[in-house]
């Protein structure tokens, strides 16, 4: 779900159309793989390549002394390999790693942190829910798929052969994960980590993932973002088998409250995705506003009984492929969860434990979507 016109990547983010309105992006062209641009005093901006629609992740270098401090990884593939070979002999001078540092627990964040702290010696800092779900997630690598989660998704609708696809990639997020360290050094909301005799604070934001963190330079107002800020796409925030229940739409639309408030409108925003670039409120006011919207439009949706996999059209602007299937599901809980929260709609269960939703305040026929 996302602001304007939109479509779903292959990850589950969607790309935006008038949401990136009213931002500039100071950097230019960006880096090719195995070179880096300076994007901020004493940070380095460099790229590695995704093998998916969203194709490349955004990684960066703090200067920390002598060494450097790296922020995300990239996925556990040769090609990511080859790239950071290059970066650590080339643009990173052979100089050491003395951290690296993942945003969160997603594969394209973390899928190299293992190897390079290997590689490098250097510890692995995360925040405690994010190193914990990943490996709770890792651990599920060869495993059959629980019986819980097959429930989970015949429950919004799943067609057997749907399933059954579940069943054979279950288990395929560690297969991109390098083998992890089996210590990390925690972040928490609120700490000072000095990189380089300059302190980053730790943000933390929610909804997209359990604790994701993010590193705010107040001295000149660098934020590194990961994925709780991006410029053309909105993260994925989704409901999943693990957790049933959760309301993590409203954590996310929570969590651009809390940033709104918190940052100058002149920050510097450095992105796990497309470029850095300055208008954070601007993006943030257009992230919040696509969501509510796309909660308008569900809402109007929901006259008549709806499965969470009948309401894809009120989220995104696209039909939704089998490749982004569970993704957009995913979503579309989260929306329907928010919704029931605030008291709009409710679930009930038929007799083959499927889950139909209706409007408890069903909106006018005549209702547009003119506010979008």
């Amino acid at each position: 779900m996302a602001d304007g016109a939109t479509k779903t990547t292959q990850d589950g983010t969607a790309e935006t159309g008038a949401g990136n309105r009213g931002l500039t992006y100071p950097l230019g062209t960006p880096p090719e793989p195995g070179h880096a641009v300076q994007a901020a005093p004493g940070v380095l901006w460099m790229r590695v390549v995704l093998p998916m629609s969203l194709d490349h992740i955004n990684v960066y270098a703090i200067e920390d002394g002598e060494g450097w401090v790296l922020i995300d990884t990239g996925l556990f593939t040769p090609p990511t390999i080859e790239a950071w070979e290059a970066a650590l002999a080339g643009p990173l001078g052979g100089r050491a790693i003395t951290r690296v540092i993942c945003t969160h627990m997603h594969p394209d964040h973390v899928g190299m942190a293992g190897w390079l702290c290997a590689r490098t010696g250097a510890p692995l800092l995360m925040s405690r829910l994010e190193y914990i779900t990943l490996r709770m997630l890792v651990s599920d690598t060869g495993q059959a798929a629980p019986q819980e989660s097959i429930d989970f998704f015949h429950a919004q609708g799943w067609s057997e052969t749907q399933l059954e696809t579940y069943r054979q990639e279950f288990g395929r997020f560690g297969r991109a994960v390098s083998p992890l360290p089996q210590s990390y050094q925690r972040l928490s909301e609120g700490d000072l980590v000095s990189i380089g005799g300059e302190d980053w604070r730790v943000v933390i934001g929610n909804g997209h993932c359990p604790e994701h963190v993010c590193l705010w330079r107040q001295s000149d107002d660098v934020f590194i973002s990961g994925d709780q800020i991006l410029p053309r796409i909105s993260s994925n925030v989704s409901v999943w088998p693990t957790e049933p229940l959760q309301d993590p739409l409203n954590d996310w639309l929570t969590s651009i409250d809390k940033l709104r408030a918190l940052l100058p409108a002149e920050t510097f925003v450095l992105p796990a995705h497309g470029e850095p670039f300055s208008g954070v409120h601007t993006r943030l006011d257009a992230l919040k506003r696509g969501h509510e919207t796309g909660l308008r439009r569900l809402e109007r949706t929901l006259r008549t009984p709806k499965r969470s996999i009948d309401v894809f059209s009120s989220l995104f602007a696209r039909p939704i492929g089998e490749a982004v299937f569970g993704m957009a599901t995913g979503e579309s809980i989260a929306h329907l969860h928010c919704l029931e929260s605030r008291g709009l709609a409710r679930r009930d269960v038929d007799a083959d434990g499927v889950i139909w939703w209706v409007a408890t305040h069903p909106q006018p026929l005549e209702a547009t979507d003119s506010d979008a």
